[in-house]
């Protein structure tokens, strides 16, 4: 029986004042809930948009179930599907936003600006893996509901899964290597290999990782470049990792002097030199040492530390500075030099021309 226009207008007041009324508890909520948990605050923001649509769809889509009755009967069915192909895209918008807000919440606890910010940066890689999981998993869900909801591609379907194994067994050979780069990123994601902002050596060349997604990681090298490896690289091939433990390294400052240097004197300016260092030395570990004296030099080692690379790296410029500056003013003659002695003349017997 065809529904009257006066009943369709009534129906539609109703569906509009029910969105009105889930709207209102829906914000009186999360205000009552920001007083035990201030980020609902937020998260009411972000997802006032995708839940108003979600809600007003749904209600759409009950009016059209309703009303959708008499001689024009295709026509409301198709608006009926319509209004589920949106349901389902508010919805899959509205989840997209809720898990990403949870997650940024995470990723905002973990501060990477102290000095052991070993777990932080764990979190922080780990954090933003999900997020684009999350993504692209909401995002196939949704899609695949979407064309479920065609009666005819929900008749494909049983055929499709049918012949299941084979054309699993064909996709898995067709995108081996894609999948292969996917799953390693995920397993980098949790088996603490590499983080956010690790120091590492690739490829004979020093640099940080800069960016990990599913396929490949960005590392950063340290003249502003940028090496982009699969992900697969740093789980079949061998590398360097500075910082996976902690961020503290140690380096040496090697010398090459003459043997007159007077390497007493030059231990006892050693602590003003690190001193003079100030944040950039730790203050563990400043050793002097005299590891090599042969072929006419003697060789000295200072081993220093420091909080991470990048600034052992300034503290070992700074001490191979200071130690030069200590030379030419205090121990000049301790300075390389070469020395040519010239071949004493032999004098002939008497009698020889």
């Amino acid at each position: 029986m065809a529904v009257s226009w006066t009943q369709a207008l009534l129906a539609a007041g109703t569906a509009l004042l029910g969105v009105l009324i889930v709207v209102t508890l829906a914000h009186v909520a999360l205000r009552l809930l920001g007083r035990r948990w201030p980020p609902a605050d937020g998260l009411g923001r972000s997802a006032r948009t995708p839940f108003r649509a979600l809600v007003l769809v749904l209600a759409a889509n009950g009016w059209v179930a309703g009303v959708g009755r008499g001689e024009d009967a295709w026509w409301w069915a198709a608006a009926g599907l319509g209004l589920r192909l949106a349901a389902i895209a508010a919805g899959a918008w509205l989840l997209c936003v809720v898990l990403l807000f949870l997650e940024g919440l995470t990723l905002g606890r973990a501060d990477v600006d102290v000095k052991d910010n070993r777990v932080a940066r764990r979190v922080r890689t780990q954090v933003l893996l999900i997020r684009r999981l999350t993504v692209v998993v909401v995002v196939v869900v949704a899609v695949g509901a979407m064309l479920l909801s065609f009666p005819g591609v929900r008749a494909i379907g049983a055929s499709v899964l049918a012949s299941a194994g084979l054309i699993s067994v064909v996709a898995a050979l067709a995108a081996q290597s894609t999948l292969a780069n996917v799953f390693a990123g995920v397993q980098l994601a949790f088996n603490d290999a590499i983080k956010v902002d690790d120091a590492v050596i690739v490829e004979g060349e020093w640099g940080t990782i800069e960016e990990i997604t599913l396929s490949y990681v960005v590392v950063k090298i340290w003249d502003d470049r940028r090496m982009i490896l699969p992900s697969t690289y740093f789980t079949t091939t061998p590398f360097q990792n500075w910082t996976r433990r902690n961020s503290e390294l140690m380096g040496a400052v090697e010398m090459d002097l003459d043997w007159r240097v007077d390497t007493h004197a030059m231990r006892s300016a050693l602590p003003t030199i690190m001193a003079a260092a100030g944040e950039m030395w730790d203050g563990r570990v400043a050793h002097f040492q005299l590891t090599d004296a042969v072929g006419g030099f003697v060789r000295i080692r200072i081993l220093v530390t420091s909080y991470d690379a990048p600034t052992l790296y300034d503290l070992r410029c700074h001490v191979r500075e200071g130690l030069v500056a200590w030379l030419r003013a205090h121990n000049p003659e301790g300075l390389p030099t070469w020395r040519h002695l010239p071949a004493t003349p032999t004098v002939p017997p008497e009698g020889v021309a």
